[in-house]
């Protein structure tokens, strides 16, 4: 039984010409074709005139040229008109019932902003690619599971923010939060829109009932690369300068300089310490530029929660628990 009415699909699409069909069959098993939105990104390789040609009822918005992830998402949920939406990789392929399973986790519980999917590596489908993103007092943000046996995340559970590439809104509750943060360009967005949902009292969690096979990096390349240690440099700093008071930025100040320390450290030995620095540049630029998420009052014991879950998730970054 196909889904519709409640909930549409935006898919950002960037030169996915080797990904898109699979995407698009596969969820079209689920979804009515007007309830998908693809927005491209200026891609040249032929693949939005594809989706036109093969796919014509499919929604297709097309953009210039590539304005990152954010504003191509952000243009797929202005564009939508059901109460939830979902966004979706282009280099994925959801499983039966992926859709079925999202919708249910946001009607169950009002409290719940945003759910995020059982990612499996499309390669090596017994191992996850993400099961709920985690974000910890060192600045770092991490995917829960990253290649652990996916038998051992079977059970729902809350997580710092839904990873989104294969995750699901209510999307007038994103679009008060003033959508994805088009400053990102790509990486760490997600994390940033869950956090300032976190502000505001909500919750994110993992529902493992929607599974979706990912290839990964398909855009951008492989895990490291130039492109994605830059923005994920500066986005890193502009993540905590945004989105922590300036009290809270103090409180985590030793961690937050050993876990950039360490990051820079490591990306030298891999050959992308030039790199790390400008995206860091990149980051002061943007928190001269662009203002903080406004501190209220009636916020202080959700800063609190989110404070001891920062501590917490240290701990779950280099042991064994999740």
């Amino acid at each position: 039984m196909k889904e519709n009415n409640k909930v549409s699909v935006v898919i950002p699409n960037y030169n996915g010409m080797e990904y898109i069909e699979t995407c698009l069959d596969a969820l079209l098993k689920q979804v009515e074709p007007e309830y998908i939105i693809v927005v491209d990104n200026g891609s040249a390789d032929g693949s939005p005139e594809r989706v036109a040609r093969e796919y014509p009822r499919v929604r297709l918005v097309a953009l210039k040229k590539n304005y990152g992830f954010c504003r191509a998402v952000n243009e797929g949920i202005r564009a939508a008109k059901t109460p939830y939406v979902i966004l979706l990789n282009n280099d994925t392929r959801v499983c039966p019932g992926y859709v079925k399973a999202l919708v249910g986790a946001l009607d169950r519980d009002p409290g719940v902003f945003s759910a995020g999917a059982r990612m499996l590596q499309y390669h090596r489908p017994e191992l996850i690619d993400d099961a709920g993103n985690l974000y910890c007092a060192l600045g770092w943000a991490f995917a829960r599971g990253k290649d652990k046996p996916a038998s051992q995340y079977g059970k729902r559970a809350e997580v710092f923010a839904a990873c989104a590439g294969a995750a699901i809104y209510r999307r007038r509750e994103l679009l008060k939060l003033g959508g994805f943060d088009e400053a990102h360009f790509a990486y760490l967005e997600d994390i940033d829109v869950g956090y300032r949902a976190r502000i505001e009292g909500y919750r994110n969690i993992y529902e493992p009932e929607a599974r979706v096979y990912h290839v990964g990096s398909g855009t951008s390349g492989s895990r490291y690369n130039a492109f994605k240690v830059f923005y994920s440099a500066g986005n890193s700093l502009y993540l905590v300068y945004k989105n922590m008071p300036w009290l809270q930025v103090l409180l985590n100040l030793p961690f937050l300089a050993a876990g950039f320390g360490l990051k820079y450290l490591f990306f030298v030995r891999k050959g992308f310490g030039k790199t790390y620095r400008r995206g860091l540049l990149r980051g002061i630029r943007l928190c001269k530029k662009k203002a903080k998420t406004p501190f209220c009052w009636k916020n202080l014991p959700n800063y609190g929660k989110i404070q001891l879950e920062l501590w917490r998730n240290m701990g779950k970054r280099f042991g064994d628990r999740d």
